[in-house]
């Protein structure tokens, strides 16, 4: 139940005026920045966790072919973690407020799992795992429950973040887009400072108590990596919870009851469990679903990428081996230097976006974004080809050319890659308002067509590598047809004013 910000009596007083209680104080926009920055701390992590978590988990014996079944994690924790978590902070009667106590919770997970994550092959070591290039059974085990628990933590985190957002500014339509758009600013810069942080080799000598017989120095710069990530996660959450002035949920059911018969008028939007978003799909029309299709082929292409981009650079440009070998590691800093690229260019993407909409069409916008995705996946298999066909020589480098390409398609990608994050949320909220069945009805629906295709993905990606040579290329092949395709759907299938609801034309920031 999110916090009126005005009880209205359905009854006059004595002067026949309507009884109305105090509105609540309006929040300044330097609390909901302070309020949005934990988005920075737990964006930081997600993007080390995207840079070098997959090249990490094959050097601890983990096989390319299984890696991403280890990414089961994030859509099934999206599935089940998300709605639930909404639901409880919903219903929290804590002293503390509704969402403060998750957002603490939240970050203590992520923390904790970190750690996990980043000491996983010390701890191996302490339980029994041999040296040298065998498998650490002790060390996978751990890394997986850090590695799962940090989805958690993730959702447990983002979800009443936005909530708390949502609250503090009530029904000011405006201000809850300026809060969305601080949101939005902190995730771009934990991204940054991410992707920058793990495309840096030096954190070994900056922190060389984390090199150990255990953690040889790539292990260690990662180890580095994720502590930088606790300390600044830490002093965010801090930040975020200490600005925040939540009304706990027994105040407000007092303040109801002292009113009498009230009608409340809010922006409450409970998340909706599995069965009510299957049950509600019957009710959708025509353009909800195509914007549902479109978004589940998006993200069958994107996902290959997510998963695999910086193995993808060690380990068809670069020619290195995940289990050993210090071109493998460069590789995966340079494609972490092509996610930071990329994380400028969605950025900017994100200031120009609404323009963009309002002159073209969001289906047009969409559509020409994922052909352009659909380019770039293309190119990446033309540069794996020559890769593959190039003799790099008794440096081992590979030719600079090939490097600026690469990087390049990184970047490029950085575009279609702020729409995917905008446009579907922004079309589907447009479209299920007129029928009444609620916002966050509506966000779990479209978190449907998003986690399906990545648990596809992550069950199938791995084994379709293998079995066309191990190498990534199959996966971006079905990512590219996918893209194409969604490409094609988001054209013909969406109308030029997918965003306008009854009221007119929507703010993609909302």
């Amino acid at each position: 139940m999110t916090i009126p910000g005005r009880l209205r009596a359905s009854t006059a007083d004595g002067g026949g005026r309507e009884a109305v209680a105090s509105p609540r104080p309006k929040v300044s926009r330097r609390v909901l920045l302070r309020v949005a920055s934990v988005a920075c701390g737990v964006q930081f992590g997600w993007a080390l966790q995207l840079s070098l978590l997959t090249p990490y988990v094959q050097e601890l014996g983990i096989p390319h072919q299984w890696a991403s079944l280890v990414w089961l994690c994030g859509p099934l924790s999206g599935l089940i973690v998300q709605p639930l978590v909404g639901h409880m902070s919903d219903r929290c009667a804590s002293s503390f407020g509704r969402r403060r106590p998750f957002i603490i919770a939240g970050a203590f997970s992520i923390s904790v799992a970190v750690l996990l994550i980043g000491y996983s092959a010390d701890i191996g070591r302490m339980l029994g795992d041999p040296g040298g290039g065998e498998t650490r059974y002790g060390a996978i085990a751990v890394y997986l429950i850090g590695f799962w628990l940090l989805d958690v933590g993730n959702n447990t985190t983002q979800g009443p973040c936005r909530a708390l957002l949502a609250d503090l500014t009530g029904k000011d339509h405006r201000r809850t887009r300026v809060a969305n758009a601080y949101f939005s600013l902190f995730m771009a810069l934990g991204n940054i400072l991410g992707y920058a942080t793990g495309s840096y080799s030096g954190w070994f000598s900056v922190f060389p108590f984390n090199v150990t017989s255990a953690c040889g120095i790539s292990c260690a710069n990662l180890k580095s990596a994720f502590l930088l990530d606790v300390v600044l996660l830490i002093i965010t959450t801090s930040i975020s919870v200490i600005s925040a002035k939540e009304i706990p949920l027994s105040s407000i059911n007092r303040a109801i009851d002292s009113v009498g018969d009230t009608q409340i008028q809010s922006n409450d939007t409970h998340e909706a469990f599995l069965w009510e978003l299957i049950g509600a799909c019957r009710y959708l029309p025509l353009p909800v679903w195509m914007v549902l299709i479109v978004t589940a082929l998006t993200w069958i292409g994107w996902f290959p990428f997510i998963l695999f981009d910086t193995d993808w650079m060690g380990r068809e440009i670069y020619k290195g081996d995940p289990n050993g070998g210090q071109m493998y590691q460069d590789g995966v800093r340079m494609g972490a230097t092509g996610l930071l690229l990329n994380s400028i260019v969605l950025g900017c993407t994100s200031i120009v976006l609404e323009r963009l909409c309002r002159k073209f069409g969001a289906g047009l916008t969409w559509g020409v974004s994922n052909i352009i995705m659909f380019f770039c996946f293309l190119a990446m298999l033309i540069v794996s080809s020559l890769a593959k066909n190039l003799d790099y020589g008794p440096s081992g480098l590979p030719p600079n050319g090939l490097v600026i390409a690469s990087l390049v398609i990184f970047t490029i990608l950085g575009a279609p890659l702020s729409i995917t994050y905008t446009i579907p949320y922004a079309t589907v909220s447009a479209r299920i308002e007129p029928l009444g069945l609620g916002q966050g009805l509506a966000m779990g629906i479209l978190n449907l067509a998003i986690v399906t295709p990545q648990m596809i993905v992550s069950v199938g990606s791995g084994p379709l590598d293998q079995l066309f040579g191990g190498g990534n290329s199959p996966a971006f092949a079905v990512g590219a047809v996918a893209a194409f395709v969604s490409g094609l759907v988001a054209i013909v299938g969406l109308p030029r004013s997918s965003i306008t609801g009854r009221r007119g034309q929507r703010s993609l920031n909302t």
